[in-house]
């Protein structure tokens, strides 16, 4: 696990040109291949993309943003509690959670254990329902975010590091809402490119994970987060291009594979709940 010493955080970059640059690729971390032409085409069309939403984007580029410039999340944070009272009860059946990597295979490349779980409510156009009705007030919460594409809680096991790596697209960017956060504090954390930021209950942090990223938990209990991808606000051609891609997405390995090991994942964990109900 990285060692990391406690700076302070270096002073947020407003929205301009001279944001720091995106790495198209993290070294020391395997590419996640496919072998399908279609799907080799795709990425090169993702790649095309990419660059285009950086010259077009409506928020500049920053690591990590200033939350004044989404002025919804104060909403998101005003609600909190009753998020985490329905990760409470999620968490009932904690070990029976599956690992990122069990639901999304290419996840394999950064982790490869349960030290880092998921509980899914929506991704990329599929919806886990059974996950919704479970949770309704996160749902229903959630649904004040524009442009709202994943939601989940992310749950890192003690002494779980994700390390450094990017995420597989910059048309969209993500919040953390600090849910379950131990302390000490200064034992966990997540770095954004050069910024470090670390977790606080009921505070949410934007970020671009695009830029190289890794998170650690150092102490000797669960952290968790309410995760949230939303489409990244920006400006014609690129705004067009971003929503066919991110609808296109759908079809591609990548969130098919996910989508039918999420819902092998649920018809299990729910017939599970009912025999026990049943007995």
């Amino acid at each position: 696990m990285s060692s990391f010493a406690d700076p302070q955080l270096p002073a947020r970059p407003a929205p301009t040109d001279q944001s720091p640059a995106q790495q198209f690729g993290t070294a020391g971390i395997a590419a996640m291949h496919r072998p399908s032409i279609i799907t080799r085409l795709f990425m090169a069309v993702v790649a095309f993309v990419e660059r285009l939403n950086l010259s077009h984007s409506k928020v500049g580029n920053p690591p990590i943003y200033d939350k004044a410039v989404f002025p919804w999340a104060q909403s998101i944070e005003r609600d909190w509690r009753a998020i985490r009272a329905e990760l409470d009860r999620v968490l009932i059946r904690q070990s029976e959670l599956p690992g990122f990597h069990e639901l999304s295979p290419d996840v394999a490349t950064i982790s490869q254990d349960k030290g880092w779980k998921s509980f899914l409510l929506c991704g990329y156009g599929f919806h886990a329902q059974a996950n919704i009705e479970r949770c309704p007030e996160t749902w229903r919460i959630c649904q004040s975010i524009p442009g709202l594409t994943t939601v989940m809680f992310s749950i890192l096991e003690p002494g779980k590091h994700l390390p450094a790596h990017r995420g597989p697209y910059n048309g969209v960017l993500r919040l953390h809402l600090g849910l379950i956060v131990p302390e000490p504090r200064e034992q966990l954390g997540i770095r954004v490119d050069k910024e470090i930021y670390r977790w606080k209950e009921g505070e949410a942090v934007i970020f671009d994970d695009a830029y190289e990223h890794e998170a650690w938990n150092k102490t000797d209990k669960t952290r968790v987060v309410l995760f949230v991808d939303f489409i990244k606000p920006l400006r014609f051609p690129a705004n067009v291009l971003n929503w066919l891609l991110l609808h296109l997405a759908v079809f591609t390995p990548f969130i098919r594979e996910g989508a039918d090991n999420q819902k092998a994942w649920e018809k299990r964990f729910y017939a599970e709940a009912e025999a026990l109900r049943n007995r």
